[in-house]
């Protein structure tokens, strides 16, 4: 290797030393330790903390176990909430997307509107949302009566209300960013694949299932990758909305994970448990970019 090619890697690296330096202590440090605390039986309010193998991870997966019950039902309940959150902020985001890409006045008012919950924090909206969806004096159920439809839903503390509403809340806050990342998308079509295919006949839906669903395959795929993610990790809307409630039919996987780490000291259980968390999700994002490739495969034939 040249002088010069040795002097350039040694100012790129030099470059990279503050990312990698805050890499390795705040991800991959973590990531190591997370799985040492599995392995033991971590109890950070006492001085020993036996190595235990497996035990921890067996015990979540036995039935017989005081863990399993309610893990695996907080394992269920992420999954009621991915699965009705995903498809809504991936289809809902789309058409507002749709809508902030033509040109008319007030555009970028209409366009701060959907982005603006975003910027507010978890705990701001689940406060804000907790007191509109109270049973008693929340102005939803209020509105609902004016209006002459039921008033008097428990929105946090009733199925499939509770659903209804942590899912509801969360499309509302977070709609705006996946919103601005199919905007980014659509004005990175080509304006002559349109023109084509209008050349050829297409119409409105025939452009938009041909040329802007096709060309928004990688946004689309990343926007459910961060949405999948996002949503298996719901945690504070729960925590402040719900707080588990009914009983614990809303209490998600970082819900217990954070319950059974910090507030009854089983450390090693909650590694134990957010590495299964994370191994289902690594598995959930394979078969995404299987199903999308897969995809991308069959319109290209």
């Amino acid at each position: 290797m040249s002088v010069a090619r040795r002097s350039s890697a040694g100012v790129a690296w030099l470059f990279l030393a503050p990312y990698l330096v805050l890499f390795g202590t705040f991800v991959l440090a973590p990531i190591v330790l997370g799985l040492w605390i599995s392995l033991h039986s971590w109890d950070f309010t006492l001085p020993g903390k036996p190595f235990v193998g497996l035990d921890n991870y067996v015990d979540l997966f036995s039935s017989g176990s005081v863990s399993f019950e309610p893990f695996w039902n907080s394992m269920q309940a992420t999954g009621i909430f991915t699965v009705f959150s995903v498809p809504l902020l991936i289809v809902v985001p789309l058409a507002v997307a749709l809508a902030m890409n033509q040109k008319f006045r007030g555009r970028n008012i209409f366009r701060a509107v959907f982005f603006a919950p975003y910027v507010l924090g978890v705990a701001v909206v689940g406060v804000v949302w907790r007191f509109l969806l109270d049973r008693n004096i929340g102005a939803v159920n209020n509105y609902l009566g004016t209006i002459g439809l039921p008033d008097a839903t428990a929105w946090l503390s009733s199925l499939p209300a509770a659903w209804v509403a942590l899912v509801g809340v969360t499309v509302w806050w977070t709609l705006g960013f996946n919103a601005v990342i199919y905007l980014a998308g659509l004005q990175d079509i080509s304006a002559e694949l349109y023109d084509a295919a209008k050349v050829d006949g297409a119409g409105s839906w025939a452009s938009f299932w041909h040329v802007t669903l096709p060309s928004l395959r990688p946004v689309t795929m990343f926007v459910t990758l961060i949405t999948i993610i996002a949503s298996a990790n719901m945690f504070g809307q729960s925590f402040i909305m719900t707080n588990g409630a009914p009983g614990q039919d809303t209490r998600t996987a970082i819900f217990y994970i954070a319950e059974t780490g910090l507030q009854n000291f089983q450390m090693g259980e909650a590694a134990a448990a957010s590495w299964i968390l994370t191994l289902f999700l690594m598995l959930l994002s394979v078969l995404v970019f299987g199903f999308f490739r897969l995809r991308g495969g069959t319109e290209a034939s």
